[in-house]
């Protein structure tokens, strides 16, 4: 292995565009359109039969999101609850404050065992905090385990999907990928390589064995956390995450503060609804649980590092705060066109599609001009509501932090106070609001321009200039009517009646 080292790269890159502007470039390679059209309908169809398996189905949807929404109001106290029983379980809790913090405390961690390698597993909050990037600045190389990751970290790639996140390769493409970077990573591809689902599991296989069994730390993220006896959740299809819970003698859980649930009753639920939602199974294939740490039994080091990271904020928005209920499950995704057409590389964020367009601007803010388009990258639609097995109002949130981004405001890190600030690009619609409440209140005026629309109604122009553009690019302009309303009403019986 050479020093340059890189694991993924960070998501977002530093200057990653506008929501538009990344999806305009996506939409115009047909090879990504036509292996995610591939992808996301397999898995949509695959999904909605599963889920039609289930007669109370709409029940265990609701009784997910009250788990959910009971769980964040009592956040504080089933977190304290959490800390409790993972300590007197012989494991060790860090609070992490931001990415940078989380970062800090993992690295440490890690020299402190004396290694220089990790093996990764279920890591979307490490790769939200960029770990990969911040340990190899100290020097220790982290290797991803799960296949599509390892696509991803192969090919110098980043994820595109939550479920999947080598969406976007196809089988020639992830061959290529394996004959040509598998040996500076460690074992090679076999010779003669093809691009046969048996062959590349294989070549993986082969490949990822060698670090599982040398490895002695292994970091994780969680599906879930059981407050009452602090159990961790992991649930996966291929058997590298029972690996990486196993065999090493050291394992860092980093996980989200959200993902707590109060009891295993509690859990019951979701381990119902996530397999069907995802991958459209009755039951997951692998699901490890593990409780601090057992003599001769699994690791025998334990450490969960309590990411925020902006959750807390989000918390705090009355309306916002649902996206926290996601289970990361990606059905949203695999039913919206907007996902479908354009793939999760435009949406800057580890979590793309419709629930990265409620959940990274909140976690992140609406600063950047990647999130502040975010929230605009929807059709508002509904599919993904109505798929999510938490009932997120997806549609609702967009439309919330629409009002947010135009009108600028900012909820300050750490705390409670809201700042106004003039919010870039929106200038022009808050101009057209401003005119159009004016007209509305002053009748007169309404009428006067409306007859100047209809009788000038030949040379209007088919789309918007400037700005509207982006709006009016893809459709035509509502036809004036050669009369206006209130001209008709009054020459009509309406206008008869004495009506106004």
């Amino acid at each position: 292995m050479s020093g340059t080292f890189v694991g993924m790269p960070v998501f977002p890159p530093p200057t990653h565009p506008a929501f538009p502007k990344a999806a305009h470039e996506a939409v115009n390679n047909p090879t990504l359109r036509g292996n995610l059209r591939h992808a996301t309908h397999t898995i949509r169809a695959k999904r909605a039969r599963a889920v039609a398996e289930v007669s109370d189905w709409a029940a265990l949807r609701e009784a997910g999101k009250r788990i959910k929404d009971h769980t964040l109001r009592h956040l504080d106290r089933y977190l304290v609850q959490l800390e409790k029983s993972v300590t007197a379980a012989g494991g060790t809790v860090h609070w992490a404050a931001d990415a940078e913090e989380a970062n800090r405390i993992v690295a440490d961690l890690v020299r402190a065992t004396g290694e220089t390698e990790v093996v990764k597993v279920k890591s979307m909050a490490t790769q939200e905090i960029g770990l990969n990037e911040a340990l190899e600045a100290e020097g220790i190389r982290a290797y991803e385990t799960d296949l599509a990751e390892l696509i991803v970290q192969l090919g110098h790639d980043r994820p595109s999907h939550i479920l999947v996140p080598a969406i976007h390769r196809n089988r020639g493409e992830i061959r290529d990928i394996f004959r040509r970077e598998m040996g500076a990573w460690g074992r090679p591809a076999p010779e003669g390589l093809t691009d046969t689902p048996a062959e590349l599991a294989e070549a993986a296989r082969l490949h990822l064995r060698e670090k599982f069994l040398r490895a002695k730390v292994g970091v994780s993220g969680a599906n879930f956390m059981v407050a009452e006896t602090g159990t961790l959740v992991v649930v996966e299809s291929e058997g590298n995450g029972r690996m990486c819970l196993t065999l090493p003698e050291t394992l860092i859980s980093v996980v989200g503060i959200e993902k707590i649930v109060p009891s295993w009753q509690d859990l019951e639920v979701f381990l119902q609804t996530l397999p069907r939602s995802s991958t459209a199974e009755r039951m997951n294939p692998y699901t490890s649980m593990w409780t601090g740490t057992t003599d001769g039994d699994g690791p025998s080091t334990f450490h969960l590092v309590l990411l925020d990271n902006g959750r807390t904020d989000t918390l705090a928005d009355e309306v916002g705060r649902q996206a926290l209920r996601c289970i990361r499950c990606s059905a949203c995704l695999n039913v919206c066109p907007v996902y479908e057409r354009a793939g999760g590389h435009a949406y800057g964020s580890v979590y793309p599609g419709p629930i990265g367009a409620i959940l990274s601007p909140q976690l992140r803010g609406t600063q950047s001009e990647i999130d502040a388009s975010l929230p605009y990258a929807s059709s508002l639609c509904g599919a993904c509501y109505e798929v999510c097995p938490v009932a997120i109002d997806i549609p609702e949130v967009l439309v919330h932090l629409r009002e947010r981004v135009v009108e600028g405001g900012e909820t300050v890190r750490g705390g409670n106070k809201v700042v106004l600030k003039p919010a870039k690009g929106h200038a022009a619609e808050r101009a057209a609001m401003r005119a159009a409440r004016w007209a509305f209140t002053h009748p007169a005026a309404l009428r006067t321009g409306q007859r100047l629309a209809s009788r000038t109604r030949r040379v209007h122009p088919r789309t918007l200039p400037g700005p509207g553009r982006a709006w009016s690019g893809t459709r035509d302009l509502p036809a004036v009517p050669a009369e206006p309303f209130r001209d008709w009403w009054q020459r009509t019986d309406g206008g008869r009646s004495g009506a106004k």
